[in-house]
């Protein structure tokens, strides 16, 4: 039997969720301006400001209508991803500033980052993601190649501190990257299923986009690494400078240096693939320095 979705007002913004659920702690904390209420992850995020400061505040708690797991779960999730947030903390990582319990739920506070998510599916579901001229991927696309070259080489120096600090990036996609077209900066977001090593494949079909995932985020038992990340930033570089899923050259737009770098990141046989991010990001980075000096 289908549940009767409860309509929920706060300040400007209406929403729907599976059961009644109170906000009073969320209005105590300033206007609430927008809500992110399409996930699956069981959690709902919203914007609030408050003395022309602006937060980013996701909860767990609430039976979204896109969740169909226990909201017990979700909490404990969160909670967990708060310490992924503090022990991963980077300048391209979107700041978390604060989390704490609230009567059925957890929150967790961000600074607020004003930019726009590559992947924002419940506004411009493919293919419009990628045709629309208003969709912020197909607008990211439209952006030099010097311009997505630092986006990238900023997603790469944070994967090699995840890296570095023994962890594995599960569920990383074109979703976890916020840019803002004024600035022209990066964040990332949503690590929440950051794992640490050493990590073994217990579902079969891991959490994640399959545009991004490598064959060992398919397979049960399969061994959860270094490789699998450097599959992983192979993969979105070919998403931003390249046919995603089409990996052929002529899709690829960062000449011959480059596209030979991230073929051999996303070679489906994880021993022919670099053994780790950083030593992925050096032959990028030597690649990088090779096409300025031929300019």
């Amino acid at each position: 039997m289908n549940e009767i979705p409860i309509t929920i007002h706060l300040d400007d913004v209406t929403f729907q969720l599976k059961e009644y659920q109170n906000f009073d702690w969320l209005v105590s904390l300033g206007r609430v301006f927008t809500v992110f209420d399409q996930q699956d992850s069981g959690n709902i995020c919203f914007g609030i400001e408050k003395g022309g400061k602006k937060n980013f505040i996701k909860f767990a708690g609430a039976k979204t209508m896109e969740y169909t797991g226990d909201p017990a779960d979700a909490i404990a999730n969160l909670k967990q991803a708060t310490l992924l947030y503090e022990e991963l903390k980077h300048n391209r990582l979107v700041e978390l500033v604060d989390h704490f319990e609230v009567q059925n739920g957890y929150v967790a506070i961000f600074n607020w980052f004003n930019g726009e998510c590559l992947h924002s599916h419940w506004s411009f579901p493919p293919p419009a993601k990628y045709s629309d001229p208003d969709s912020p991927f197909y607008r990211f696309k439209q952006l030099s190649i010097e311009e997505r070259l630092i986006s990238l080489d900023h997603i790469f120096s944070f994967h090699v501190r995840v890296e570095e600090k023994n962890y594995v990036a599960i569920d990383f996609y074109d979703g976890s990257i916020l840019y803002n077209f004024e600035t022209n900066t990066i964040k990332i977001c949503d690590i929440d299923l950051y794992k640490k090593k050493p990590y073994i494949n217990t579902m079969g079909r891991l959490w994640g986009s399959s545009r991004f995932m490598s064959p060992e985020e398919f397979e049960l038992g399969a061994v959860i690494d270094g490789k699998t990340n450097v599959f992983n930033m192979g993969a979105i570089a070919f998403a931003l400078l390249g046919g995603e899923r089409d990996r052929s050259f002529a899709k690829w737009e960062a000449g011959k240096e480059l596209y030979d770098v991230v073929s051999r990141a996303v070679e489906k046989n994880k021993k022919q693939r670099y053994t780790s991010v950083k030593e992925f990001y050096l032959e990028w980075e030597a690649a990088c320095n090779k096409i300025s000096m031929k300019k």
